[in-house]
């Protein structure tokens, strides 16, 4: 059944966009692994998934005592980078789905906005976002908080309860309903398998779930 046409549909970037979460995962198991914190990665999916740095260093703080050093992020960045240059693709169908929105797009991620940028332009899908692209570094409170969704509605000019978010996290949902706005599970990543991702988004009890982007555009009442 079709949704009201929203003014603004807001993409997460990482698992919606690129299918980057398989890659980005195994790159911080790896760094953690090396700084003396081991993780399985059914544990990072549930911990690491949708968050942002900010999060995800109180929770490494909290439950394993590891502090993330600028040594640690630097690493990250340099082999999060080179891994992506070789292997990340765009989620298919996702180019297609997001010039068939009725209304104004933008992006709202947890990642930092040069990683945000890589992602898309090596993907081909920064020029249907620029310069509509907001990152948790802009906010004080990373996601499950609302504010990066509150800060990017605010800044394209569209009420809150007029947006729609597209989302495949547990935080991102969390964030999104938090915000007021109607959220899409996307569970069609490369990821969605090994982090479970089918129930724990059915957990969140979004608007509605979709594992492929095909199905957005009449989702959202825009057609094909």
């Amino acid at each position: 059944m079709a949704m009201p046409s929203p003014g603004l549909v807001i993409f997460d970037c990482d698992g919606v966009l690129v299918d980057s979460e398989p890659i980005s995962l195994e790159v911080m198991l790896e760094v953690l692994a090396q700084a003396g914190c081991t993780l399985d990665p059914e544990e990072g999916y549930a911990h690491l998934l949708g968050k942002s740095l900010g999060s995800i260093g109180a929770w490494l703080r909290a439950e394993h005592g590891l502090d993330l050093t600028d040594a640690h992020l630097t690493a990250l960045r340099a082999r999060l980078f080179d891994r992506f240059r070789q292997s990340l693709k765009p989620i298919s169908g996702v180019a297609e789905a997001i010039r068939a929105m009725p209304g104004k797009v933008c992006v709202a991620s947890s990642s930092q906005p040069d990683r945000i940028r890589f992602s898309l332009g090596l993907t081909g899908l920064l020029d249907l976002f620029e310069p509509h692209i907001f990152s948790a570094s802009m906010v004080d409170r990373g996601k499950p908080a609302p504010d990066l969704f509150l800060h990017a509605a605010q800044e394209m000019g569209v009420d809150p309860g007029d947006c729609v978010v597209i989302e495949d996290s547990p935080a991102g949902i969390e964030a999104a309903q938090a915000a007021g706005m109607q959220v899409i599970g996307f569970v069609g990543g490369g990821h969605a398998g090994p982090a479970g991702l089918v129930k724990r988004v059915a957990n969140r009890a979004p608007s509605a779930i979709i594992s492929s982007m095909e199905d957005l555009p009449a989702l959202l009442g825009a057609g094909h």
